[in-house]
């Protein structure tokens, strides 16, 4: 029997309102099917749709289940931090006062709290590697640029499947006009540098056919498990920023930090601009 639910939407990664990525955050997902979430999703058509459910396990302080348009996720990153800041706005109450636990597909996910800004620890890779040359091929002909653009390129799957090409620079990840219809199934992403002294390092996109989002303003995982890569490769410092959105009208702002054992942080402004109910 459908009944009134509290529902939040949150904007995150940016400090300036409605410029970062929305997520639609339902806080009592229970007794509702997958069915039911599925079409939440697609009616809602944002990049991710979660819902809150009681923890499975006592480490965690609440489970996430993460929908975008095309199915579910085990794991994405702005979803994450957006439905912490949900839940905690809602009076969640977490086991340790300085961070949050969550539990989703892809295991316990770790968000620290400093004011209005979360940051989730990026958790593991499931397939890294460089691609093959017929996959960057199919990458480069979909983007419309020349292979000697692609500087380097890795498998950077920590659950949604993505890929990732880098170009040089910021400016030719920018000018990217994709086909997507070329790569219909990809999760492909693409990073260049700002130059030296910029108010960021790099500007990221990320493109999402496989999961029907053709592209995400600001793409958390991605951020994650790109910085994982350019991390082990000594090619960033610990501690940078990131550019997402511009392509697509928006001003994402991600902040990459790494812990001296090695924990990459992902975070940015998390901000809940609709509250209310929903019915389901």
């Amino acid at each position: 029997m459908p009944r009134s639910r509290a529902f939040t939407q949150v904007d995150v990664f940016s400090t300036t309102p409605y410029l970062g990525n929305p997520v639609a955050v339902v806080l009592d997902g229970t007794e509702l099917t997958e069915q039911d979430m599925r079409r939440l999703a697609r009616w809602t058509n944002l990049s991710e749709t979660t819902f809150v459910l009681p923890p499975t396990t006592t480490a965690a302080d609440y489970r996430l289940r993460i929908f975008n348009p095309g199915g579910e996720l085990p794991f994405a990153g702005h979803p994450t931090l957006g439905s912490a800041r949900a839940w905690l706005d809602d009076g969640g109450e977490p086991r340790h006062a300085d961070r949050v636990v969550q539990e989703c597909g892809a295991g316990l996910v770790t968000v620290r709290r400093s004011g209005e800004i979360l940051s989730f620890a990026a958790p593991p890779v499931i397939r890294d590697g460089a691609l093959d040359d017929e996959h960057v091929d199919q990458i480069v002909t979909a983007f419309g640029i020349e292979h000697d653009q692609v500087i380097a390129h890795q498998w950077v799957d920590n659950g949604p499947g993505w890929s990732v090409v880098q170009l040089a620079t910021a400016e030719e990840v920018l000018a990217i006009e994709p086909d997507l219809a070329r790569i219909p199934t990809a999760m492909v992403g693409a990073i260049g540098a700002y130059p030296e002294g910029s108010e960021y390092a790099f500007e990221m996109r990320t493109f999402a056919p496989g999961a029907g989002v053709p592209e995400d303003p600001v793409c958390g995982s991605m951020h994650a498990s790109v910085a994982q890569w350019l991390t082990t490769t000594g090619a960033v410092p610990t501690t940078y920023r990131v550019s997402q959105g511009t392509r697509v009208g928006r001003a994402g702002t991600v902040e990459i930090t790494t812990d001296p054992d090695g924990t990459i942080w992902v975070g940015g402004a998390t901000v809940g601009y609709i509250r209310g109910t929903i019915t389901l």
